[in-house]
This record gives C-alpha cells, structure tokens and sequence, in this order.
C-alpha cells in the first residue's frame, strides 16, 4: 500500500510575514518595481512567477536567443543574466540586513556586470538553469524570515532600503524584464 503526503499548494500556505513594504523603507527609484507586485503573499508570488517564466523562456526559439531588439541594447540571454546577477546582489542584501549586519553596501553597475558575465557565450538553456537556482535560493531564503527580520533594513547604494523591500524588488523587477521580454523581444 503506498503513502500519500498531502504538500500544501504555495499559494494555500500560511501567509508570509514579508509585508509590502512602506515608500520610506525604499529609494523613490525602486517604486517602479515594487508597485509592479500584486497584494498577496510574495513567496507565493516569486514561485508562481517563475514557473511562468521559465515556460517563457522554455518557448523562445534558439535561433532567437540572441535577439536584441535594438542597436545597443542587451538580447534575451542578456536580460536573463541580468536578472539572475540582480536577484543574487538583493538577495544577497537582504541576507546582510536580516541578520542585522549594519555595514554599508555598494552599489553595482548592471552595464559593467552584462558584457563581463559574457552571458552570450552560454546557452539560453543554461542561463534557465541558473535563474531557477538563483530564485530557489531566494525563496529558501525567504520563507524562513520573521516579520523582525523582514523589517530589518540597511543602507545599500547610499539609500535606506529594508529586506522586505528588496524581496518585493526581486519580484517586480522580474515583472519588468519579463514584459519587456513579451513587448519588445517575442511580439512578433
């Protein structure tokens, strides 16, 4: 006779304590991907989004990966690096301020980190592989925070910034490149 486990859907689960974060626990800058999340559970939300990313990304043509849309501007494996090296870096914030951690954190230079990453060189396959890995962590990361440390905050860029913000900024910030993806990359 074989056992079932019942798994709870992510989105039945018990609500997390990482609340939308207030305009002041933010740079003005990052509005633009905060107000992109919906109200809901934002765990619940970073594993939704990334299913429907990745099948996204699944459906683009080989021959398409090193699309760019204009002269100068990054292509689709580009893009998909991006959000995996900018995932890593707030993560990685956030990491420091929930374990209280007061040090100052530097800015990064997405347009330095692109062509250095050298993401074209790599399959779109691959970089896939990668943004699973990526947002894995972050939810592992994530779902074991306490509203203490999801308020808790730093100064990263010069700017306040709290954990709960920069959860909610990995989230909106993938929004954005993935409707750009759709807009401007695989409208045909």
């Amino acid at each position: 006779m074989t056992t079932s486990v019942n798994v709870p859907s992510p989105l039945s689960a018990a609500r997390s304590p990482i609340t939308r974060p207030e305009a002041g626990e933010h740079s003005p800058y990052y509005s633009r991907y905060i107000d992109r999340v919906p109200d809901g559970d934002v765990i619940a939300l970073l594993q939704e989004q990334m299913k429907d990313t990745v099948a996204l990304l699944n459906g683009v043509p080989a021959d398409r990966a090193d699309f760019a849309y204009a002269p100068d501007k990054w292509t689709i494996k580009e893009v998909v690096g991006h959000i995996c090296d900018t995932e890593r870096v707030m993560s990685y914030r956030a990491l420091r301020f929930a374990r209280n951690d007061p040090t100052a954190l530097a800015s990064f230079d997405e347009n330095l980190y692109v062509p250095n990453a050298k993401f074209g060189n790599r399959t779109l396959g691959d970089l896939v592989e990668e943004l699973q890995a990526v947002r894995a962590s972050t939810i592992q990361f994530a779902k074991h925070l306490d509203a203490e440390a999801a308020a808790r905050g730093g100064n990263a860029s010069g700017q306040p910034v709290s954990v709960r913000a920069l959860i909610y900024i990995i989230a909106g910030h993938e929004r954005h490149h993935v409707a750009l993806l759709r807009e401007r990359y695989l409208a045909q």
